[in-house]
């Protein structure tokens, strides 16, 4: 009997399917009743299989993304299901060529088998002090069918429709570097595009323009699904006006299977395995080269701006280039890689220079470039950058001597940068006919006053600054910037522990100087604010949140503010104190308790300005000190354990 050669042929290409390289990305919430047990299973499992890649298990549940032969992979899934915690889990498994090179497979996580227990599958914020929502409130899951329909229908829409049909936007969950090269397009449905850095910055974004989602039918997609599970829970736990809100079951990727043509999706769907992007049969191009704009959409190079990090499309042609900077449109946006000129009305900041003087305290002697979102693959674990605002009539190094103490303590998880405010005082001193006249409880005649002696020269003190003035406060003509003995003023009284209330000019002068800090000298990943410091730190974090015309979404972002002896001006944050919502800033307060001996700030006025930040991700501490930041146990603790949630 002849053998069966067409059963040869399918056997032996049968075999080579199985032994082909393949990627499986799934994820799951549930509740998980023993991580230990569930971890001992993926190490054993995988290990057994020879699958590379990364596996994340919660409480809440698994993300996986794992490589190796389809054979392995298959035995894999086939394990897990077994599990009834996994019943209902949406497998994507895809045969693919093996990573092109080392660097790709290393970024992307494909050169071990990485398993680790987290608090969270993705970090939704931030913020570490803010309970993420409930997974069981995420939004409808709508199938790539369904999700189409939906899409076809609003564009068919006649006059006659109705309200709730016309009320439709798609809302893109995924970062801006992976929209540049693909997204879903409806003409006739308004697509919002976020364009943030990373995930932890949607719940922000979707705080900012939450007027834009209510009352309308919210459509939300990602790459596979994971990261709208959090993200419609989020908008959901609004309320009112927030109910009807749709996920894409599967995300992209099931939907160019469903669709290979790519339906309503245009471009490719950015992949975080080192397949890199999957397309459709469109062959159409939608990202563009960083430099010279031609069209573009390969990130395999991985090249990344060089503020940030994030991930830049630059053609072939243009890598060629010795010595590009890559700056990436956000950070363009922010005034990066370019010369950076404020103006103000004051006389000192007229033109701010290229440099904007500083004093730093770090451990290391050449501070890491490492950016707040980012770590590098092999660097040594970096350090927090704390931007730190002086209180009034004091210097940046003044300050950095104050804080001397504080700096040494954290000086394994934190540089603090320390810089001059922009309202340079005039010295104050008191004529000693006056002090003689006091102890004798006489009055000094105008004629002793006048007679008084020249006060030291200036030379010998440093300049003093301020972040607020009094309204009536007139900054340096250039003859007296040229005579330092005009520098000194004589005091009209004793010293008044109320005058911070009657400092409320300037805000606009120092928050044009704090933004081109920020630009030369950042990101920092926080805050610290002393005294009328902390006034200012607050007014910055309010114009964070709230977005006013003072601060354009992104131009300064700061994950935490430390307010220390803090008092708060309602007038500069441009709110109603009544009407002031909850600041949800991650803070930490650190002031006098009602028996401290703060003689400069109320405990009341600290404890006022705490109550503004939402009790959910503050802390206080209270001492029972002076007007300082106290380092001695267990404040330095309490401080050490607040920043290393930011680590």
């Amino acid at each position: 009997m002849e053998p069966n050669i067409n059963n040869e042929d399918h056997e032996q290409r049968e075999d080579e399917k199985e032994d082909q390289y393949g990627v499986l990305l799934y994820y799951k919430y549930t509740q998980i009743p023993d991580l230990d047990e569930l971890f001992t299973f993926y190490h054993s499992n995988c290990n057994s299989l020879s699958l590379l890649g990364r596996v994340r298990i919660s409480p809440l549940g698994v993300n996986v993304t794992v490589g190796g032969k389809l054979s392995a992979l298959k035995k894999h899934v086939a394990a897990v299901e077994s599990n009834s915690l996994f019943q209902g889990t949406d497998f994507k498994l895809a045969a693919c060529v093996r990573p092109l090179n080392d660097k790709v497979a290393e970024e992307c996580g494909f050169t071990s088998l990485s398993i680790r227990i987290v608090k969270e599958l993705v970090t939704l914020s931030s913020n570490p002090l803010l309970k993420s929502p409930e997974f069981s409130d995420a939004g409808k899951h709508l199938s790539a069918d369904e999700f189409h329909s939906m899409l076809q229908r609003a564009g068919q829409l006649d006059k006659e429709s109705t309200e709730r049909d016309r009320e439709l936007v798609l809302l893109d969950a995924r970062n801006l570097y992976e929209t540049r090269i693909g997204k879903f397009h409806t003409p006739d449905v308004e697509t919002l595009d976020p364009g943030i850095r990373q995930y932890s910055d949607l719940p922000s974004w979707i705080d900012d323009n939450s007027d834009q989602l209510q009352g309308k039918n919210v459509l939300m997609y990602c790459t596979g699904g994971i990261r709208c599970e959090m993200a419609s829970a989020y908008i959901r736990s609004k309320g009112a006006g927030y109910e009807n809100v749709f996920q894409l079951f599967g995300g992209i990727q099931r939907y160019l299977e469903q669709f290979p043509d790519g339906g309503f999706f245009r471009g490719k769907n950015f992949v975080f395995d080192h397949r890199i992007s999957v397309g459709s049969s469109d062959a159409n191009i939608l990202g563009t080269c960083l430099l010279c704009g031609v069209s573009f959409d390969d990130y395999s190079s991985r090249l990344r701006c060089s503020y940030c990090r994030m991930l830049v499309l630059v053609c072939d042609s243009c890598q060629q280039r010795k010595g590009s900077v890559y700056v990436c449109e956000l950070c363009k946006n922010h005034n990066k890689g370019v010369e950076l000129v404020s103006s103000s009305e004051n006389g000192r900041l007229s033109s701010i220079p290229q440099q904007i003087e500083r004093e730093t305290v770090s451990s290391d002697a050449n501070p890491s470039p490492q950016l707040p979102w980012r770590q590098a693959v092999g660097s040594p674990p970096r350090k927090l950058r704390i931007l730190c605002l002086h209180g009034f009539r004091q210097n940046a190094s003044s300050f950095k001597g104050r804080t001397a103490s504080l700096a040494k303590k954290l000086k394994n998880i934190a540089e603090l940068v320390f810089v001059d405010a922009p309202h340079e005082l005039p010295f104050i001193y008191q004529p000693s006919t006056v002090t003689e006249s006091h102890q004798n409880h006489t009055s000094p005649p105008s004629s002793l006053l006048q007679q008084s002696p020249p006060p030291p020269p200036s030379e010998h003190c440093r300049k003093k600054f301020a972040w607020f003035v009094a309204p009536d406060f007139r900054g340096k003509s250039e003859s007296e910037s040229d005579n330092p003995d005009r520098e000194w003023k004589m005091g009209d009284g004793p010293f008044d522990p109320l005058q911070y209330q009657q400092q409320t000019a300037g805000f606009e002068e120092s928050l044009a100087y704090i933004k081109t800090v920020y630009a030369q000298e950042g990101p920092f990943d926080g805050l610290l604010g002393f005294s009328q410091g902390a006034a200012m730190a607050a007014a910055l974090v309010c114009g964070q949140q709230t977005r006013r015309k003072l601060l354009q979404t992104g131009e300064m972002e700061f994950g935490f503010v430390i307010l220390c002896s803090g008092f708060g001006l309602m007038k500069l944050m441009e709110v109603e104190e009544e009407k002031i919502q909850m600041l949800k800033c991650p803070s930490l307060h650190i002031f006098g308790s009602d028996h401290g001996k703060d003689r400069q700030i109320a405990n009341q006025a600290s404890r006022k300005l705490a109550s503004l930040f939402d009790e959910g991700c503050s802390v206080t501490i209270e001492h029972d000190s002076g007007h300082i930041i106290p380092t001695r146990p267990p404040y330095i603790d309490q401080v050490k354990d607040f920043l290393g949630r930011f680590l």
